[in-house]
C-alpha cells in the first residue's frame, strides 16, 4: 500500500483530480483520439501546431487518475514546444516509464514529469500513463487514432531479425 501512496504522489494527485487544458479547442488544426482497452481509458487531444510549434493543446476524457495526471502535465510542458523537442520529450517519458531511463541521474528534460518515475513498478499503470503520449505521437504524424491494445509497454522498435 505504500508503494501505491509514492506512485500516486502529490504532483500526479494534484493533476489528477485538477487536469490541466481539460477543454474541447475550438480551431484546433490536430486532433486525435487514444483508447486503452485494457482499462477503458479514453483520450481526445486537441492541437494547435503551426509552423512546426505547439501553440495551444488541450484534452477531454474519462480515464483513472494516472491517465488524467499524465495528460495534464504533459499538455501543461509542451505549449510552445517544437514538434522536435515534443518527440524527444515524448521519448524521454516512455523511456522512464518503463525501466530504460533514469530520470535522477541521466540527462533528460522531463522536470515535473519526473513524478511518473516509479510507474515502471506498476506494469499494468505503464499503458495508462503511456495514452497521453502516445495520442501526442500520433497527432503529431496527423493520425487520428491509437490505442494501446497492440502495444507492449516499452517504445523501442523491435529488434531486426537476421
Amino acid at each position: 500500500m505504500q508503494d501505491l501512496k509514492e506512485l500516486y504522489g502529490e504532483v500526479i494527485t494534484e493533476h489528477g483530480k485538477k487536469p490541466r487544458n481539460y477543454r474541447t479547442m475550438e480551431g484546433a488544426n490536430r486532433r486525435a483520439e487514444g483508447h486503452n482497452p485494457l482499462c477503458g481509458d479514453h483520450l481526445i487531444l486537441y492541437m494547435d501546431l503551426r509552423d512546426g510549434v505547439v501553440r495551444d493543446i488541450s484534452f477531454q476524457g474519462d480515464g483513472c487518475r494516472i491517465f488524467k495526471a499524465s495528460a495534464s502535465m504533459m499538455t501543461h510542458r509542451l505549449k510552445g514546444k517544437g514538434r522536435d523537442e515534443s518527440r524527444q520529450l515524448a521519448s524521454e517519458f516512455h523511456r522512464m516509464i518503463v525501466g530504460e531511463l533514469d530520470a535522477e541521474h541521466e540527462p533528460n528534460q522531463l522536470n515535473h514529469l519526473k513524478a511518473f518515475s516509479g510507474i515502471s513498478n506498476f506494469p499494468v499503470r505503464v499503458k495508462c500513463a503511456s495514452l497521453p503520449w502516445r495520442t501526442l505521437e500520433a497527432a503529431l504524424e496527423g493520425e487520428e487514432v491509437v490505442t494501446t491494445e497492440n502495444m507492449g509497454p516499452a517504445v523501442t522498435a523491435p529488434p531486426e531479425v537476421d
